[in-house]
């Protein structure tokens, strides 16, 4: 069973035969053909499929699994699977990496869990103890955050600096806005969460994972790869 994870920018995949997972792989969404070739080298008898990239990149993850004879299962949110009953208003509105990412981690974490994912754009969703899919929240990523203040502002120029609680110069302060802007979104989630619900575990994940991590005040624990843990999850699913 080969699992891919698209992303806004960045594709992820791994092979899983009998539980056990092959060593991961990474590529921007401009070097998608690479699991191309690597699917034409060993072609898979399933695949599963998180993308949020758009159209385009389903049709060409179609042509590519169709031309090794396999049809590829696109994943999509449901209203309830896995132990997770999705409280969105529209079910189906819930993007498939947010799916897997909190079908992951109901499996990892029996409690409430506040679910984050650092990626292009960053997620911060909450799980009830009962599995109840409560909401969440979307912000731009850390990289976007620095763009967006780069793109619209005469003299900001994005570079990454050093989180400081008093920054002396440009670099640091936009690195350090950006961050704990990031890390107060996390913060006021969990505080939430916590309330509703009384004890509360984190799971973070995506590329930035280990930045927010730093000076976090939450106790949070790194769960890389959650939404290809996730893809497993459901593919492995026989309800």
């Amino acid at each position: 069973m080969l699992l891919v994870d698209i992303g806004n920018s960045r594709c992820k995949w791994v092979r899983v035969q009998d539980g056990r997972w092959s060593q991961a792989r990474a590529c921007d969404n401009a070097e998608l053909a690479r699991v191309q070739a690597d699917m034409q080298r060993e072609p898979p008898r399933r695949v599963l499929v998180s993308n949020v990239a758009g159209d385009e990149v389903s049709a060409r993850m179609h042509t590519y699994c169709t031309g090794v004879g396999c049809e590829p299962e696109f994943i999509h949110a449901t209203a309830e699977r896995c132990g997770v009953r999705n409280g969105y208003r529209i079910p189906q509105q819930l993007g498939s990496d947010r799916w897997a990412a909190l079908i992951a981690a109901r499996s990892r974490v029996p409690g409430a869990c506040l679910v984050v994912n650092c990626g292009t754009a960053t997620t911060v969703d909450a799980l009830s103890a009962q599995g109840e899919f409560l909401g969440g929240l979307i912000l731009p990523g850390l990289s976007l955050l620095l763009h967006s203040l780069h793109a619209n502002t005469a003299q900001l120029v994005a570079a990454e600096g050093a989180a400081q609680d008093f920054p002396q110069d440009t670099a640091d302060a936009m690195w350090s806005g950006a961050l704990r802007a990031t890390q107060g979104a996390i913060r006021h989630q969990f505080d939430a969460l916590q309330r509703r619900e009384g004890a509360v575990h984190c799971l973070i994940g995506g590329g930035a994972a280990e930045r927010v991590m730093h000076g976090l005040s939450v106790p949070g624990e790194h769960f890389e790869h959650m939404v290809l843990h996730g893809l497993q999850i459901l593919g492995e699913d026989r309800a």
